[in-house]
């Protein structure tokens, strides 16, 4: 028979109670670790995690404010923002960033600048704040993405001022246009004002005047749901507008003078002779301002930087061109001051100078071949004799010509309120001893005499110089900022804009100077004649034609069978009316060979300023 198994029914009881017992403590002891830890986290930690509630339920958003607006001195709107829709990702509520661009491609067009703009920016954004993926959405694809909303957590399209320039291209080197904020550009700025802002001013007026317009940041508590949908407003503290510009430009004459440069790369630049307001500040080819506002493309900026025109390089500001002739009416005035040479006297032209003394006998020639016979002061301005000046040149030294023309602001910056511009340069035996190693030779001041060799001058330069012939010396600061206001009208006081005087040992020598001008445009012989035969006011002015190569000694200047961006630059400086100047002008004209040929482009401008504005109009205008 099989063997029968007893139980111990006290021992399992036992073992029972025992393991009861233990699963008892140790359920006993979870619960009481489970109640130390919430009165931890309700007692002790209530302050911490009633902040972290109430971060998850309000927040602060930044309210950027509006940018300023810009405007001519008529009121001609030069930049305006305009509505647009943006699509926007705020970074902490996208689960995945690069799935969720990929979905929204899918729907939309981003480029690749868009997406590197993106991340560019989460780099310097804070998570829960707004970040661009695209602007300047279309009607169709605002609806397109409202339809697949549901689809993207974090992702939403929001309505923005975007900056527009409706004179485009005209005004560009002049107002510049704003950008979207890089790295480079926060290390000038406040950031903290800037929370909730994309875009900065990157060139011209938008870039010098950045503080006054971008104006200051507010804030606003708001009260969001899981999803980060604004529920309510809690709090808010509304952002101040920038200041709104009022320029000096008057947009006619701008457009006036970009039309008469006609098919020439170059600059005009016409001056409010009496106070230094750039009425006119124009430099052709231009580009539109309005493909850099939200970023252009790759494509497009290659045929701007790379074009033949360089439509990027503002030549009213940066462009430094050798004066030329224009440079004649300064040099005499300094050859009346160092007393190098008589009012009446009179020196002769045979077509050439030998300078005296050089056993090369080099020939430096006059720009007529036959010569101008015998001429005196004025008709060495009239009729722009080169070799009066080469006498004039070397009588007065280069020494004496340098710190002559320094009085008139060559070789300096004029201070006009854009960044960037360059002084131009005024030689001197120390300057090419410093800069070369090189000790200067009597050549080079007989053709620093006629504005040429190492000189060089911007178009400003020229204007502000012109400026001061008309102001007997008087020498103003160049502003094309007139006046500041706020959104609600209040104008603010301007910083003084600096002047100096010019003194000559006699006075009436200005008047001498006004007379050699006045007879390029009226003389029998001036090389401007033919624009002064329509002439309606008194203008005072001078040609000016500067080599852009040189020519051999046993050569002859043909234009017909040199390349065109070879052929000499012209230029024409000008002011009206002689007595009482109101208006200064520098024309450059590059490749456009003769100075004479700008004088009608001097001549519109004067009619239409001086003859065409009603009286009450040009009182109200300074």
């Amino acid at each position: 028979m099989p063997r029968a198994f007893v139980t111990d029914h006290s021992e399992v009881s036992r073992t029972f109670k025992a393991r009861a017992i233990f699963a008892g403590v140790f359920i006993l002891l979870l619960l009481s670790a489970l109640l130390a830890r919430l009165a931890w986290l309700q007692i002790v930690e209530y302050a911490y995690f009633a902040d972290l509630s109430t971060e998850n339920r309000v927040r602060l958003m930044a309210l950027p404010p509006n940018r300023g607006l810009i405007f001519d001195r008529n009121g001609v709107v030069l930049a305006e923002n305009r509505p647009t829709f943006h699509l926007e990702l705020i970074p902490e509520q996208v689960e995945d960033l690069d799935a969720t661009i990929f979905g929204l491609s899918e729907i939309v067009m981003i480029r690749e600048e868009d997406i590197e703009q993106f991340y560019t920016s989460l780099r310097t954004h804070r998570p829960f704040e707004n970040i661009s993926l695209r602007t300047r959405l279309t009607d169709e694809e605002v609806a397109l993405l409202a339809v697949n909303r549901h689809r993207f957590p974090g992702v939403d399209i929001v309505a923005r001022l975007s900056r527009h320039y409706p004179q485009g291209i005209s005004t560009v080197h002049t107002i510049g246009y704003v950008g979207r904020i890089s790295e480079k550009d926060l290390t000038r700025i406040d950031a903290s004002n800037y929370r909730g802002t994309s875009h900065i001013g990157k060139t011209g007026l938008e870039r010098y005047y950045e503080e006054e317009l971008h104006g200051t940041v507010g804030q606003q508590e708001v009260e969001v749901n899981a999803e980060g949908r604004v529920l309510r407003v809690i709090d808010k503290v509304p952002p101040v507008p920038g200041k709104n510009l009022v320029l000096n430009i008057d947009m006619e004459l701008q457009l006036l003078a970009e039309e008469m440069l006609g098919e020439f790369s170059g600059a005009v630049i016409v001056l409010d002779a009496k106070t230094g307001g750039v009425l006119a500040f124009v430099s052709k080819p231009g580009y539109d301002p309005n493909l850099f506002v939200h970023g252009i493309s790759v494509k497009d900026y290659k045929a701007l930087r790379e074009g033949d025109e360089k439509p990027l390089f503002n030549r009213a500001l940066y462009g430094q061109y050798p004066p030329g002739s224009t440079l004649k009416p300064f040099i005499s005035l300094g050859g009346l001051e160092s007393s190098s040479i008589g009012l009446y006297e009179t020196i002769k032209c045979w077509g050439h100078y030998l300078l005296p003394g050089d056993k090369t006998r080099r020939k430096y020639r006059d720009w007529k071949k036959e010569g101008h016979g015998t001429v005196d002061f004025y008709d060495a301005i009239s009729q722009s004799c080169d070799v009066y000046y080469y006498e004039l040149a070397h009588r007065m030294g280069i020494d004496r010509i340098h710190d002559f023309l320094d009085k008139f602001g060559f070789g300096r910056k004029t201070g006009i309120d854009l960044l960037g511009e360059r002084s131009g340069l005024l030689p001197s035996r120390d300057w090419k001893k410093r800069v070369h190693s090189k000790v200067w030779y009597p050549g080079e001041t007989l053709i620093a005499g006629i504005g040429q060799g190492y000189m060089l001058a911007t178009p400003l330069q020229l204007a502000v110089a012109t400026s001061a012939l008309a102001n007997k010396g008087k020498m103003v600061q160049p502003r094309l900022l007139r006046e500041m206001r706020d959104a609600d009208g209040t104008v603010y006081d301007l910083l003084p804009q600096k002047t100096s005087q010019i003194k000559l040992k006699v006075p009436q020598r200005w008047g001498h100077v006004d007379k050699g001008m006045r007879d390029v445009l009226r003389g029998e012989w001036g090389t401007a004649r033919a624009t002064g035969w329509g002439l309606k006011v008194e203008m005072a002015g001078k040609t000016g034609t500067a080599q852009v190569f040189g020519i051999a000694q046993d050569e002859e200047y043909d234009a017909e069978t040199i390349a065109r961006k070879l052929r000499d630059h012209a230029l024409f400086i000008a002011f009206a009316p002689i007595k009482d100047p109101e208006l200064a002008i520098a024309i450059i004209a590059e490749n456009g060979e003769h100075g004479s040929a700008m004088a009608p482009i001097a001549r519109e401008i004067a009619h239409r300023y001086l003859l065409e504005e009603a009286p009450e109009e040009k009182e109200d205008a300074k």
